[in-house]
């Protein structure tokens, strides 16, 4: 028995869930096949210490439902006002059993099409779309697949004696087993700083290892990188506690039955090595996708752990396969938050409707804008979209120039825009290229030195960057003001488009 369906998506995580609704809400043929028999199942077991490091800001200074969601990361985009996770949790790092409570009532209440106990085993390419092999289920063809798989495996670092160490999806997390021990913990992003938070008060001492050095998003402003709600162990290394953040190379492992003996060398001390010994290894380096399934073989991402993807998700060697959910990000990869839901839910809003464009015949949704309207359509925009201020540096609405006005196509990536339209105008947010602390000049034309998130409207002809406006940051994200943002935006368009 064969089913056959226009679009396939794999995983009923939240990125299978969100593309599935909007798909669904059009009419489209679709069927979400998900390997266990729960939505979210991930979340049943990581993050492994049961706190999650997306934001969920119940409280704010907007009673706008679009303007409250920049600071909900959790909640999926839908028409019913009863879906929003603050419903679910009033926790600011809320516990993944409450993500996974609303992801089963974003399925149920949407009656989405999901088929559950049916694994995708093996894909095999074939001209008109994709042919599914399931270990429980029929065999399934697809004209357009979507892998919302999330991450499929742990990421593994070659080193000798590797095995010895314990994965962090396997490990203990009963911080007594560590009490009085002597830590070593291998990596050093949020699940490492998960695990050595949870360990603070038990462990003897704690060292955390990788080569390069630790990735704060207080410096970075990216949500990936370590967040400031793990600094207890930067303080205790600043205030000699015994724990430590090495920057070096794990050069081998060994295990006596005992004791763990780790040689190292320092990132940073002229080839300094060490043997350092320790009651306990712990394996906190990520994770990465499952490929032995595509039988065709996939194109990775020079990361080595996502696929390489073309400016509309596409994979980049397998055409009709597209990829939902955090394995999206390899093109905005430490840039914006395709990573986490708060940014994919609106890449697979774009998505849905480029998909619908190329399989369902319907034209990519545009509005006109005439010219007398232009500055304040866009600063409105800027000062009310969720999506350009969550996705900013990444998503932007598109201006293209016609006879008849402006023909504006809200919330595309820059990249597929530009390759796209080749004249256009993109507006957007983006941060400033300084941290802080940094000296602020806060006069329209030193706007392009705000640190913070600000307006910037680019103009690309042939696909080539030719000119740029930023607009001044402002502390409360309000571009309006008539001197510092109104006045030269009208001047930058008056100057572009002289009609």
């Amino acid at each position: 028995m064969i089913q056959e369906h226009r679009y396939v998506i794999v995983g009923a995580g939240p990125a299978g869930l969100q593309i599935g609704y909007f798909l669904q809400e059009r009419g489209a043929d679709y069927l979400i096949v998900e390997r266990k028999h729960s939505a979210g199942d991930f979340f049943s077991r990581f993050p492994r210490h049961r706190r999650l490091i997306s934001l969920n800001k119940v409280h704010t200074l907007s009673d706008d439902p679009e303007i409250r969601l920049r600071w909900d990361w959790n909640s999926l985009l839908s028409d019913d006002p009863s879906l929003l996770f603050p419903q679910y949790s009033d926790d600011y790092f809320p516990s993944p059993d409450d993500l996974r409570r609303y992801l089963h009532d974003f399925h149920t209440t949407h009656d989405l099409r999901i088929a559950f106990g049916v694994g995708v085993d093996r894909v095999a390419k074939e001209e008109d779309g994709f042919r599914l092999e399931t270990a429980a289920g029929p065999e399934l063809r697809a004209e357009c697949l979507i892998w919302a798989g999330g991450w499929g495996a742990p990421n593994i670092p070659d080193i000798p004696g590797i095995e010895y160490a314990e994965g962090y999806e396997d490990m203990s997390v009963d911080p007594e087993q560590f009490r009085g021990k002597r830590v070593l913990i291998l990596g050093k992003g949020n699940s490492a700083f998960e695990t050595a938070h949870e360990l603070i008060s038990h462990a003897s001492m704690i060292h955390l290892a990788s080569p390069r050095p630790v990735q704060l998003a207080w410096n970075t402003r990216r949500p990936g990188d370590v967040h400031g709600m793990f600094g207890a162990l930067f303080d205790s290394y600043q205030f000699k506690a015994l724990h430590a953040v090495l920057d070096c190379t794990v050069d081998r492992i060994a295990f006596d039955g005992e004791t763990y003996t780790v040689d190292i060398t320092y990132s940073h001390a002229d080839g300094e090595t060490a043997t350092l010994e320790y009651d306990a290894v712990l394996r906190c380096t990520g994770f990465r996708m499952h490929t032995e399934m595509f039988a065709d073989g996939l194109k990775m991402a020079p990361c080595g752990k996502l696929p390489e993807i073309r400016a509309d998700w596409e994979s980049a060697n397998l055409d009709n396969l597209y990829f939902a959910g955090t394995l999206m990000q390899a093109r905005d990869l430490n840039r914006a938050s395709s990573a986490f839901i708060e940014g994919f839910r609106y890449n697979l809003r774009t998505m849905d409707r480029l998909l619908a464009e190329r399989y369902d015949g319907i034209r990519l949704t545009h509005t006109t804008v005439s010219l007398d309207e232009l500055t304040g359509a866009i600063l409105d925009r800027l000062n009310r979209s969720s999506a350009l201020w969550t996705q900013c540096q990444y998503l932007i609405d598109a201006l293209v120039v016609t006879d008849g006005g402006v023909e504006r196509y809200e919330e595309l990536p820059e990249d597929y825009a530009v390759e796209r339209f080749g004249d256009v105008i993109t507006v957007g947010l983006r941060w400033g290229e300084n941290t802080y602390p940094v000296e602020r000049h806060p006069v329209p034309s030193r706007a392009a030195e705000s640190a913070f998130i600000h307006p910037v409207i680019r103009v690309f002809r042939g696909g080539v960057l030719t000119e740029e406006l930023h607009l001044l940051e402002d502390l409360l994200a309000e571009w309006r003001h008539p001197d510092r943002h109104v006045a030269p935006l009208e001047e930058f368009l008056r100057r572009l488009l002289p009609r």
